[in-house]
């Protein structure tokens, strides 16, 4: 089941590659939308069927390169089912959000198509070189659909520069992999034998390079301070159903990888660094947040926003290896938040993404000053706007209030300096995006000079359709959310074990 999940939007690509160049734009479009949803489906009755306590389920072993001890070993459990479910749905919205694209719309849809099984793919990868491949080809399928859909000449180069950084710490995650693979007897890439093995128990400086190679790898895709630069540019000239996956899916493969390979695989080493990781984690709070706060262009905030994010995961997972001043259920409340931060952050954001896609499809820019008054013109998207701004700084009602208190409450007994610091930005990013409501939506109505007063559209059907529905199931989390956390707390409980061995 998990094969067909992970592969058939790339079947479903290989087709339309064959089918006839007289074919309709929205015909492809449909296409697309009725793929997305069939693999969402998948992924429900998977959900149906998992149970919480069996540890990793739905596994298939294939030999692939049995000389190289790699094979196609893939599986699901509490840490990888919700990601994947967010990465089906996500895809889902925006191929919804597509149906008005008209520019190439055959290699835009195959695009993303080829990234949901890369993206699905990675999430439910059980080995290491298996995990490798999907994580750099989904560095290709993004440099691609920067380049092609994005904001002019500035897209191409923030699609280069976004695809050396993350090549770059994608070649120092493979050394770190391959560290693995020498230190285990027998040499193996499978993640499961590797976690059961702990090759790494002991080894000093060894394991503390492995690690180091292994976190600026996973680093550069989340982005954590100092490996974040590459992100806003990309960002801003991407087209914002690029900046809806890249932020919804793609960060959270380094964050995922954080939770899947370098804590079970290293627990010795990640305990020693902890208080480091921890440090990142509150630095890129922080920073994220008060970067953010200066900017003017609406869809740059955001993408610093992520950083500040992400800082909240970093902190979390750093915290959960303090095994000082903690107890076992403090680490893995940690870990639940982290993962449910992971869901939370990619609904929300994601949402804004597409938000600030409407906004510069109506003005052609993201520059907040150049609208005032929009609420007059655009009460449906201004009203979207705001829900998805409150929900994304935490107040209660939506996931990221679940998530952030998680982190807090699990953080807080062994990193109590670290967390306080950490929650001045909430307070940093609640004022942000009162700053930015009120630029754009309050005062005096005004627009850039590429619209005239009366010609300003508010959400169409398709634009809210996509953007509510995220948002809609961010409520739902943050209302009832025992369905995500029971299926998240007992892989969490799984992973601090592991990490206090």
């Amino acid at each position: 089941m998990l094969t067909v999940v992970t592969f058939l939007p790339l079947l479903v690509c290989a087709v339309l590659l064959l089918l006839p160049r007289s074919l309709p734009d929205r015909v492809l479009v449909w296409t697309w939308i009725a793929t997305a949803a069939a693999d969402l489906a998948l992924v429900v009755a998977l959900w149906v069927g998992f149970d919480p306590d069996g540890g990793m389920q739905y596994q298939q072993r294939v030999r692939w390169i049995p000389s190289a001890g790699v094979g196609y070993h893939v599986g699901v459990d509490g840490l990888s089912l919700p990601l994947v479910a967010l990465t089906c749905l996500l895809f889902l919205a925006v191929a919804v959000h597509s149906l008005r694209e008209r520019r190439r719309v055959r290699s835009y849809v195959c695009l993303f198509l080829f990234l949901q099984t890369v993206s699905v793919g990675l999430f439910v990868a059980l080995d290491l070189i298996l995990f490798f491949v999907f994580f750099d080809l989904s560095i290709v399928g993004m440099f691609f659909v920067i380049a092609g859909w994005g904001h002019g000449e500035r897209a191409r180069a923030a699609a280069l520069k976004f695809f050396l950084y993350t090549f770059i710490g994608s070649l120092a995650l493979l050394l770190g992999f391959i560290g693995l693979y020498l230190a285990a007897d027998p040499h193996t890439f499978d993640i499961v034998d590797l976690t059961h093995s702990n090759p790494l128990a002991g080894r000093g400086l060894y394991a503390s390079l492995v690690l180091l190679a292994i976190g600026v790898g996973l680093a550069v895709k989340t982005p954590t301070v100092p490996f974040h630069t590459w992100l806003p540019p990309a960002h801003t000239d991407a087209p914002a159903t690029g900046s809806a996956i890249l932020a919804g899916v793609l960060l959270k493969m380094g964050t995922y990888g954080f939770v899947r390979i370098a804590m079970p695989l290293l627990p010795g080493s990640w305990r020693h660094y902890a208080l480091v990781i921890v440090i990142v984690g509150a630095v890129s709070v922080v920073y994220g947040a008060l970067v953010a706060l200066a900017q003017t262009d609406f869809k740059r905030m955001i993408a610093y926003t992520s950083v500040n994010h992400m800082g909240y995961i970093i902190l979390a997972v750093g915290a959960a290896g303090t095994l000082a001043g903690s107890d076992a259920q403090a680490r893995s409340l940690a870990v639940t938040g982290a993962v449910t931060q992971m869901v939370s952050h990619g609904l929300i954001t994601g949402a804004l993404f597409l938000l600030a896609g409407v906004l510069h499809d109506r003005g052609r820019t993201y520059t907040m000053d150049a609208y005032s008054g929009l609420a007059a013109h655009t009460p449906r998207f201004a009203a979207v706007t705001a829900v998805a701004a409150f929900a994304s700084l935490g107040i209660p009602g939506f996931s990221g209030f679940i998530a952030e208190f998680q982190i807090f409450a699990g953080s807080l007994a062994s990193q109590a300096i670290a967390t306080a610091i950490a929650v001045t930005g909430i307070l940093i990013t609640a004022a942000l995006f009162l700053t930015a409501l009120r630029r754009m939506f309050l005062g005096t109505p005004r627009l850039p000079e590429t619209i005239s007063a009366g010609g300003v559209g508010d959400l169409r059907g398709t634009e809210a359709l996509s953007t509510v529905s995220l948002l809609a199931v961010a409520l739902v989390i943050g209302v009832a959310p025992r369905w995500l956390l029971d299926v998240i707390e007992p892989a969490s409980r799984t992973l601090t074990g592991l990490v206090a061995r």
